[in-house]
């Protein structure tokens, strides 16, 4: 029972980071090895118990959610459905440690253009004469990538997601934070999906109910209060976490 209710704990706590600046994955996945789970499997069990936590987060977000660039919403989600499935099942079927070795190194790249974004994108306006402002074929395929990622590992896809829109589109941060979250509800559920069949995820089901319940109740409360602060709160807590998350990952080794 102590355990239980530790875990519903980081459950709302990831529910709650994810909602707001991402970085939930990093709660989860290292309780869910504490509790007893394999490394591979907690990494899956992270994702299918994150997932109602995102999908709670993106309903309260719904009527925030911003175009990104010149493409579709419904292309956009597709890709991301169809790149998560990629990367599941490179997890499901290759060693994910030599992955792991590069993902501090993904998040200190994230953490950079999220801290200096904007002002790379203005540089490179500068450079060449216009605005920076990707293709939506460009977009998606950079998605389809973030996406693979997403779905093989899980760490950060979020603020990596950010971090692209912000230098391929100058898209801010904050105004951006609502359709982050729903591709993130995206990537997880395709994952989850393969994890829950194909993967020993099931075998753990006390565990994972527990942060599942905890980050539903997380998500649903973050997406509020982050809908209810202001812009440059956001950008902060954002940038604050990917600092964080970088920090420890190298720490991890």
């Amino acid at each position: 029972m102590l355990e239980f209710t530790a875990l519903l704990a980081v459950g709302v706590a990831a529910g709650a980071l994810n909602a707001v600046g991402g970085g939930g994955t990093f709660v989860t996945l290292p309780a869910l090895v504490a509790a007893g789970l394999p490394a591979v499997t907690a990494n899956a069990a992270s994702t299918v118990a994150l997932l109602p936590g995102a999908v709670a987060s993106a309903w309260a977000y719904r009527k925030d959610v911003v175009q990104v660039g010149t493409t579709s919403r419904t292309a956009l989600t597709a890709t991301s459905l169809l790149g998560s499935a990629v990367g599941a099942g490179l997890l499901l079927a290759l060693p994910s440690e030599s992955f792991r070795v590069a993902v501090p190194w993904l998040l200190a790249f994230a953490t950079v253009v999220l801290a200096f974004g904007r002002s790379i994108s203005r540089l490179l306006s500068t450079a060449i004469g216009r605005p920076v402002d990707l293709s939506a074929r460009s977009v998606l395929i950079g998605q389809f990538v973030l996406a693979a990622y997403g779905g093989y590992f899980g760490g950060a896809v979020g603020i990596l997601t950010l971090a692209f829109w912000s230098v391929g589109l100058g898209l801010d941060p904050a105004k951006g934070n609502p359709t982050r979250i729903v591709q993130l509800a995206a990537i997880y559920g395709t994952a989850a999906v393969l994890f829950l069949v194909a993967s020993d995820v099931p075998t753990h089901p006390v565990p994972v109910l527990a942060v599942l319940l905890g980050a539903i109740g997380g998500g649903f409360a973050g997406a509020r209060l982050a809908r209810r602060m202001p812009a440059r709160v956001v950008r902060g807590i954002v940038l604050t976490t990917a600092v964080t998350m970088t920090v420890l990952y190298f720490l991890r080794g």
